[in-house]
């Protein structure tokens, strides 16, 4: 598969009540940046430090982003499973997001290299 590190950019997963409206800085952020409701919560993920975490009930921050490059077919299977499980067998967690198109990994900023060479020596490019 090719990937692509989205390292120029911490980034931080947030979690908020689950009634919580979506900040108004939310909009304005022009990178990678992701929202999702549940019953239960409401998680963002943004870049760290650009929303005001006084209404977080919980703050993660220092992650970097893998995106799978190209558009994935719903008809794919396994996609997660190739990365999540080398990962996870190096001891590499992950927060993993997938969108209409595609999927992404979110890695703690001090596993980056290590998953980088993980993935890598599993037959995976990074572009």
């Amino acid at each position: 598969m090719q990937l692509k590190l989205l390292d120029k950019i911490n980034y931080a997963i947030m979690k908020f009540p689950a009634h919580s409206e979506i900040p108004m800085l939310f909009h304005e952020i022009k990178a990678f940046k992701s929202i999702t409701y549940t019953e239960n919560e409401c998680s963002i993920i943004v870049p760290a430090n650009t929303l005001s975490t006084e209404q977080a009930l919980s703050v993660d921050d220092d992650w970097v982003i893998i995106q799978v490059m190209g558009e994935l077919d719903f008809s794919l299977v396994g996609i997660l499973t190739q990365l999540a499980n080398p990962l996870a067998e190096n001891q590499i967690s992950i927060f993993a997001l997938s969108t209409y198109n595609t999927d992404y990994l979110l890695i703690k900023n001090k596993d980056k290299e290590k998953a980088v060479l993980v993935l890598k020596d599993c037959g995976h490019i990074f572009l």
